[in-house]
């Protein structure tokens, strides 16, 4: 399928009305905002190594300050209450509050997040809380991180520890941030923490993380008060091919399969994909799969957490370019085992600061297509856009180009309810501007400008936007 030209795109001339139970929120993550890197017993995490290694990271960046938000969550907060939103979806450090990874719990830290959930509450406002949001305490990742098994069966005491702490008045809990990047960034691409390049520890690496997430399901509900939400967020590709043909269809079946079916079919239906198995074993044999891991992976959850910020364009690759890559060793990208077949093909049209395409239509189209598959509710926990930002002369920033993002990705969310999807809620990302990971401070995704020398938060034209929409339950007519 190709994307909607603009021009064909109905005009919206009615507001669009959401669901009365509709859940209005922002997202953060722990080391992108918090700062305080060395304070009151944090430890490093993996991206604490990873950002202060040269080279990895985008002018030298690093999360040790961030937007302070450890220090100013209260002033946070009441900017939060002061745009309305009625949700906040946070990440809590796994090494502020078990200090190495393993062990006792550090007071300090699990007070930390103790007094943003009660700040939330008193100011209206409902905590959504991530446990994973990639900082991996970089004691557990020397012992090999998420290659090692044991990892999960940590994560699933660090999970039992926080929800034992903050279970009582936390109503939605989310195990892992989008274990797609953790694993092939991580460990394919190099580009995120811990920065190797291998296809197979990117396999290995993923099922470890689901393997976490099963582990972690029934910790959590036995830790949880009846009521309470369990679920998981993932970061489902939407690969579009190029032509329909069937070899192009069958590049994007591919993408598809490594980058949504891989988990979602693990999750929902208690199995690896047959054909993902089937083109990755020239770089696994996928035996880090032991009996019943596939049961506790599946274990069952209220609903899944959707990221999404742009489709994508594949095709094969002809004969020629297909040899010549596999001349150079390039048969099994790290990043993509299995497709050294596949090409990407850049979209045409607009494009944010990242260089990510704007095509809404993609967000209707996965989530119709998870709905179809799956049948489960969903969420979006992120969905944003980065852009240069300028601060004009009156100190405002006129973010246009962002209010139109998050306007028509709210019209392909509205367009995806009236065709029957259960999406329950929307988490605009980002709050405020942050650490970007391998992009360090260039990148701004926030609808809070964050001045990072002095600090200062300043609400975008984007943030009154989405103020006004929360306000409404709606999304207003174009102008």
């Amino acid at each position: 399928m190709s994307s909607v030209d603009a021009s064909q795109r109905p005009s919206v001339r009615a507001p669009l009305v959401f669901p009365p139970s509709f859940v209005w929120g922002a997202a953060t993550a722990a080391y992108q905002i918090e700062g305080a890197a060395a304070e009151d017993g944090r430890t490093p995490s993996m991206w604490d190594v990873f950002s202060h290694t040269p080279g990895k990271v985008a002018k030298g960046d690093t999360g040790d300050v961030a937007a302070d938000h450890y220090h100013r969550y209260r002033d946070d907060v009441a900017l939060m209450a002061d745009l309305g939103i009625a949700a906040y979806r946070f990440s809590v450090s796994w090494p502020r509050v078990i200090p190495g990874g393993v062990g006792v719990i550090n007071p300090k830290g699990i007070d930390f997040y103790s007094r943003l959930v009660d700040e939330l509450l008193a100011a209206g406002i409902a905590p959504t809380l991530t446990l994973y949001h990639w900082d991996l305490p970089a004691e557990l990742e020397a012992a090999g991180g998420w290659l090692n098994r044991d990892t999960a069966y940590r994560f699933a005491d660090y999970a039992a520890a926080v929800a034992g702490h903050l279970g009582d008045r936390v109503p939605t809990w989310i195990t892992l941030n989008e274990p797609w990047c953790s694993a092939f960034l991580g460990y394919g691409l190099g580009e995120h923490a811990p920065g190797h390049t291998d296809a197979a520890e990117a396999l290995t690496a993923a099922h470890h993380l689901l393997l976490a997430h099963g582990l972690a399901v029934p910790v959590l509900r036995s830790a949880l008060p009846a009521g309470a939400t369990v679920s998981i967020t993932l970061n489902p590709g939407l690969p579009r091919p190029v032509a329909d043909t069937p070899e192009d269809r069958a590049a994007a079946d591919k993408v598809y399969g490594l980058q949504t079916r891989m988990w979602t079919d693990a999750l929902f239906r208690g199995a690896y994909p047959a054909d993902v198995q089937a083109f990755t074993s020239g770089a696994t044999d996928w035996s880090f799969v032991q009996d019943g891991d596939l049961e506790i992976i599946s274990a069952p959850i209220d609903l899944l957490g959707v990221n999404f910020y742009n489709p994508g364009l594949v095709g094969r690759k002809d004969d020629a370019a297909i040899a010549e890559a596999a001349a150079r060793g390039e048969g099994h990208p790290p990043l993509w085992p299995g497709c050294g077949d596949v090409k990407f093909v850049p979209m045409p049209g607009e494009h944010t600061a990242m260089g990510w395409p704007v095509d809404e239509t993609g967000l209707t189209e996965l989530l119709l297509r998870l709905h179809h598959d799956y049948g489960v509710p969903l969420v979006i926990t992120e969905n944003g856009a980065a852009y240069n930002d300028v601060v004009s002369e009156d100190g405002q920033i006129h973010d246009a180009d962002r209010v139109s993002y998050i306007r028509r990705h709210l019209e392909a969310a509205h367009r995806a309810i009236t065709e029957g999807v259960d999406l329950r809620g929307y988490y605009v990302w980002s709050l405020m501007d942050n650490f970007e990971w391998a992009w360090g401070y260039d990148k701004r995704f926030g609808v809070v400008r964050v001045d990072f020398d002095t600090q200062l938060r300043t609400i975008k034209d984007s943030g009154r936007f989405y103020q006004q929409v929360v306000g409404d339950n709606a999304v207003s007519p174009r102008p």
